[in-house]
């Protein structure tokens, strides 16, 4: 991807880079809590190149009550015989709410085109309408980020493999990740498509490279960060007053905690 990647960074390094950039994220929640902010990020690219561990750096600090992570399986028969955008609307975030998705309505534009789940008609009408149904969402306050996740097929082969090897990975791993293995060239030109079409000055696309997964989620929490209003909100003062006694320990009357697990 252009310029020799740097040496991959270490899991001790990246934790101490992202150390502040949570507080940042912990912020931003406050934020968007108190001024009723409705942020949207939309999280797309490549199988393996890295949605799900970028999302789970974003949510893993902050509130699960206002932050919701959405990845909807494939369509019902009768979402399919809706408007294309109508399963999506309703996880649209509510005041003060922050939406993650992993992968979106763009969908059309990458797998299911690619893997012949969409007709050409039903593609470009997406790709006409995407930029309309976007506008209506900005226009009525959304803060919405797009962000492509970018690795190299040497790179995504190696996560494939250890999907395939790994049976705590191994979930991630479907017969349609599979085939579109062998697709990597048509996935470069439908993105290329995509995003003539869909980059758009109310809605820009961001692209980040994934080949160094810490690094790529680092490069994106910092984008994301960088491009929100000023967030600063201090937290609310609370005071914990001493006790008036001594800690009290638990007591049981009806039932009693399980046996705790053996270290050996």
């Amino acid at each position: 991807m252009g310029k020799k990647q740097k040496d991959k960074l270490g899991r001790k390094a990246y934790d101490k880079l992202l150390e502040p950039m949570e507080e940042e994220l912990v912020g931003m929640a406050r934020w968007a809590a108190a001024t009723g902010a409705r942020i949207l990020v939309l999280f797309e690219g490549r199988d393996t190149a890295g949605k799900g561990g970028a999302i789970n750096a974003i949510a893993a600090k902050l509130n699960p009550r206002q932050v919701h992570v959405i990845a909807l399986s494939a369509p019902s028969e009768r979402e399919q015989g809706q408007w294309y955008f109508q399963r999506y609307v309703p996880h649209l975030p509510a005041r003060g709410e922050i939406v993650l998705f992993d992968r979106s309505w763009y969908n059309r534009a990458g797998v299911e085109k690619v893997m012949g789940y969409a007709t050409e008609p039903q593609v470009q009408a997406f790709l006409r309408d995407a930029p309309d149904f976007e506008r209506m969402l900005v226009e009525d306050g959304i803060l919405l980020f797009k962000y492509w996740l970018a690795c190299d097929q040497e790179q995504q082969e190696e996560r494939l493999f250890e999907r395939l090897e790994d049976p705590l990975k191994r979930w991630k791993l479907s017969p349609v990740d599979l085939a579109a293995r062998l697709k990597y060239e048509d996935y470069t030109k439908a993105r290329a498509q995509m995003l003539k079409a869909t980059h758009t000055r109310h809605a820009p696309w961001t692209l980040v490279d994934f080949n160094d997964q810490h690094r790529g989620r680092l490069t994106l929490i910092r984008d994301l960060l960088d491009r929100l209003p000023d967030t600063r909100v201090d937290p609310a003062s609370l005071e914990m007053e001493p006790l008036d006694h001594k800690p009290l320990k638990e007591k049981f009357d009806v039932l009693e905690p399980i046996r705790p697990f053996p270290e050996d």
